[in-house]
């Protein structure tokens, strides 16, 4: 296996049969030893995180595949933390796709001026790009399009693609009493086709969830789903 690329939270591995191998890290997004899946840099290390990530990742590709909803996966070892899945190229150097359903977050620190704490948002969904050193900015469809990124007609597609997966999502939360504040996803272009699909993961790791007003942290998270 060769290394293709070391990322925050997952290492990715070239497999010779065409297919990428995507190793889970116990380590996740935040600040100051703080969690936030909306941060930039791995602010702590959680032990188990890595494989109870990749179980609800497992879980809801697998929930998605069956619903026809397009994604990368092709299968999960949890047991060595690995996912395997086809290749996908990014959108420029790379975008994240949010919905919220509250007000929470970088979208608090944004809009604070207009919104209250917790107020619930009709799917909101915003894109923004990879970009450390710009802290990931937002960026809308005119600028996505103007810079090439992707076609008006691709950002479509992203859109209502997210708005399933996230609504896919709530629903499973809901039916464990859990509900989903907000969910950050990643997309890429899947074979000559180019078509449009999920990548990366769905995880504790990349969503807000709360229980009685309660946030409840990844590992948590991963157990309440799946017990």
């Amino acid at each position: 296996m060769k290394l293709v690329y070391k990322g925050k939270t997952k290492d990715v591995y070239d497999l010779e049969n065409g297919n990428y191998l995507l190793k889970f890290k116990d380590d996740v997004t935040g600040e100051d030893g703080v969690f936030d899946p909306g941060a930039n840099t791995v602010g702590l290390t959680i032990e188990g995180v890595g494989k109870a990530g990749l179980r609800l990742t497992k879980f809801f590709f697998e929930k998605l595949n069956e619903k026809g909803i397009p994604t990368h996966y092709v299968d999960a070892d949890i047991e060595n933390a690995t996912m395997t899945v086809k290749p996908a190229t990014a959108f420029g150097k790379g975008i994240e796709v949010i919905c919220r359903y509250r007000a929470v977050g970088s979208f608090m620190r944004r809009y604070g001026m207009y919104a209250e704490e917790g107020q619930p948002l009709d799917a909101f969904v915003e894109v923004t790009l990879k970009d450390d050193k710009r802290n990931d900015p937002p960026i809308t469809e005119d600028a996505l399009h103007m810079l090439g990124i992707l076609s008006r007609d691709e950002y479509k597609v992203l859109k209502d693609l997210t708005r399933k997966i996230s609504n896919v999502v709530k629903e499973e939360l809901a039916k464990k009493g859990i509900e989903l504040y907000d969910i950050k996803l990643e997309f890429g272009r899947v074979g000559e086709s180019k078509e449009i699909v999920l990548i990366d993961e769905i995880s504790g790791g990349n969503m807000r969830a709360y229980k009685d007003g309660q946030y409840i942290e990844p590992l948590e998270l991963e157990k309440m789903m799946l017990k």
